[in-house]
């Protein structure tokens, strides 16, 4: 784990000087308060108030720490994802918005200059066509895939269908997802921490496990939210992979359930695929609905 972090709120080159000289002060006053009291002497005027001075340097110094931030591991991780979904969202917007726009547009311009061509130009104005078309829904698979609206309005199993569907349909991946018990009533955070998880998970298994199954599972439990999701490709060391360059996507899910402090296990060995499980804890307020919904089903 990281070591606790203390980032100042405001830092001022100016009076770096203040701690040594508070430093050296006590130092006086310890020195004056001994010479003092191996003399059997009373101490001076002069040595209470270096005393006093001391007290109230030490006691300003505390006040300006208390405007440092202090961040646990899983705070800095909850503040660098939130940056990270801030601009995801925007350019989700921005390729929704303007570049989705531009290119509907160009295609009302296509049509209107198809009726008025020749017929002999007919078939390239199709052509072109079918390109503003494919990349227009290149564009939304993009941005949905930045911004997953539905998360809000359809929830967490029916837009992990959606993803599934829209992602495995040229594969030769079988996939299958099971959730057997209602997800309502999940945080917003934890939503969308496992819709990320899953995603880079089905990534990965089109980019590199070379699989033909792929299982996912979702379930409600006591201690919280579980995900599962295991495939039968060619698998890896996970130790060895980790630490990697170019293996950003093992990382991202670390700090997404650090942020949460949930709990990641990743199973896996050459030739015999690979097994995710992830442990999403409910909030404090919520273990005992969550338990009391577990019971029911």
């Amino acid at each position: 784990m990281l070591s606790r972090l203390k980032i100042p709120l405001h830092c001022r080159p100016r009076v770096t000087w203040l701690p040594a000289a508070t430093a050296l002060l006590c130092a006086a006053s310890l020195i004056a308060s001994v010479v003092a009291y191996a003399s059997a002497q009373r101490l001076s005027t002069a040595a209470l108030i270096l005393q006093l001075i001391a007290l109230l340097a030490v006691a300003w110094q505390l006040c300006r720490c208390r405007g440092a931030i202090h961040l646990q591991p899983e705070e800095l991780a909850e503040r660098m994802l939130e940056v990270q979904e801030g601009e995801r969202q925007r350019l989700s917007r921005e390729l929704h918005d303007d570049i989705g726009q531009s290119l509907t547009a160009a295609k009302l311009q296509l049509d209107w200059l198809r009726r008025r061509m020749p017929t002999t130009l007919l078939p390239h104005c199709d052509i072109l066509r079918d390109t503003l078309d494919t990349t227009l829904d290149s564009v939304r698979d993009v941005s949905a895939l930045l911004n997953p609206r539905q998360l809000n309005s359809q929830g967490l199993e029916a837009s992990l269908r959606a993803h599934l569907l829209r992602a495995l349909e040229n594969s030769d991946v079988h996939w299958s997802l099971e959730c057997q018990q209602r997800l309502g009533g999940i945080g917003e955070a934890v939503t969308m921490a496992a819709f990320r998880i899953t995603q880079e998970a089905v990534t990965n298994v089109l980019r590199h496990a070379r699989a033909h199954n792929l299982l996912i599972r979702l379930k409600r439990t006591p201690e919280g939210l579980r995900l599962s999701i295991k495939d039968d490709g060619i698998g890896f060391e996970p130790t060895h992979v980790t630490g990697l360059r170019g293996h950003g996507g093992m990382a991202g899910m670390q700090e997404r359930i650090a942020a949460l402090q949930g709990r990641l296990e990743v199973i896996s060995q050459p030739g015999q695929g690979t097994r995710i499980e992830v442990l999403f804890p409910w909030p404090a307020r919520r273990e005992e609905r969550a338990s009391t919904a577990h019971c029911d089903d």
